[in-house]
C-alpha cells in the first residue's frame, strides 16, 4: 500500500467525519457544510477507488462518470439548501431548527401512557370509536369556520 493511498483514505475519512458531525447540528448553515463536505469526501473516494492512470488499457471510465454524477447531484442539493437556509434566515431572523411543539406533546404523551400502570380499559371508550386520545388538550383545536357568512355567497 502507498503512502498516498493511505494519505487519500485518512482525507477521505476525514471529509466524513466533518460531514455527518455538521450536518447533525441544528443550524441549516453547518448542516449545508456538511452536505457540501460529505460530497466532497463521496468524489474523492469515487476518484481514489477508480485507480491513478483513467487513460490506461483495461481501465473503466465509469469511476469518472460516477464521479460526474455526484457532483451533478450535489450541485443541485447544495442550491436547494442554500435557498431553504436564506429563506429561513430571511423569515425567522436565524437558520437555527426548533423543535416541532407537537411532535414534543406526543412523546409527552406516550412517555405518561408507558409511565401510567395498566388498567382495565372499557371495550368502548366513553368518546366513541371515532375520538382520538392524541387530539385532547389544549393545543390542539379544531379549525373554526368563519363566521358571519351565513350560507351567503
Amino acid at each position: 500500500m502507498k503512502a498516498l493511498d493511505l494519505t487519500m483514505a485518512a482525507v477521505v475519512g476525514v471529509l466524513f467525519t466533518t460531514g455527518v458531525h455538521l450536518l447533525l447540528q441544528r443550524s441549516l448553515t453547518r448542516a449545508l457544510l456538511g452536505f457540501i463536505l460529505l460530497g466532497h469526501g463521496t468524489n474523492l473516494l469515487l476518484l481514489v477507488a477508480g485507480g491513478a492512470d483513467p487513460g490506461a488499457p483495461g481501465e473503466t471510465p465509469l469511476p469518472q462518470a460516477m464521479a460526474l454524477t455526484a457532483i451533478v447531484i450535489t450541485f443541485g442539493v447544495t442550491t436547494f439548501l442554500l435557498a431553504l437556509s436564506f429563506r429561513s434566515w430571511r423569515l425567522s431572523g436565524h437558520d437555527e431548527v426548533r423543535d416541532d411543539v407537537e411532535d414534543r406533546r406526543i412523546g409527552t404523551v406516550r412517555e405518561r401512557e408507558d409511565a401510567e400502570p395498566a388498567t382495565d380499559v372499557p371495550d368502548e371508550a366513553p368518546g366513541g370509536a371515532d375520538e382520538d386520545p392524541l387530539r385532547k388538550g389544549p393545543l390542539w383545536r379544531w379549525p373554526r369556520k368563519p363566521r358571519g357568512t351565513g350560507g351567503r355567497s
